[in-house]
């Protein structure tokens, strides 16, 4: 984890009373396995005595998408120009990193669902 106190991670916990180095010793120590910038999106529960909960989510599907393309960013116009492409194996390995996230019933789901966030970003499919 790389969590510090400045902006956007500072102030959003500082209008809520949190101990913001706390919050980011707390916070590192749990994501200290996972990549070193790769976006976590976190849930965190404040309570009246200014303690906290966090729940830390899967990374977003569209910074595993683009890694696994190996491209800089999304296209402008997917459905004219494509900027990259994956594999139905790739697929099927984001969807099980994402898989507690996902609301899909099962893998194919999840598969389906990733798919459809490549496609929508201008990524081609292998094999689907």
């Amino acid at each position: 984890g790389e969590a510090n106190p400045s902006p956007p991670v500072g102030p959003a916990l500082g209008q809520h009373g949190v101990n913001i180095m706390e919050f980011c010793k707390a916070f590192n120590a749990q994501t200290q396995n996972l990549e070193k910038g790769m976006p976590v999106p976190v849930v965190i529960t404040v309570y009246n005595d200014r303690s906290f909960t966090f729940v830390t989510k899967t990374p977003p599907a569209s910074i595993l998408l683009k890694k696994a393309a190996g491209i800089e960013k999304g296209s402008s116009t997917p459905n004219t120009q494509k900027v990259g492409r994956v594999t139905r194996a790739q697929i099927e390995e984001i969807a099980r990193t994402k898989e507690p996230d996902l609301t899909a019933a099962d893998l194919e789901a999840a598969v389906r669902t990733i798919a459809g966030t490549a496609r929508s970003m201008g990524i081609e499919v292998e094999g689907m």
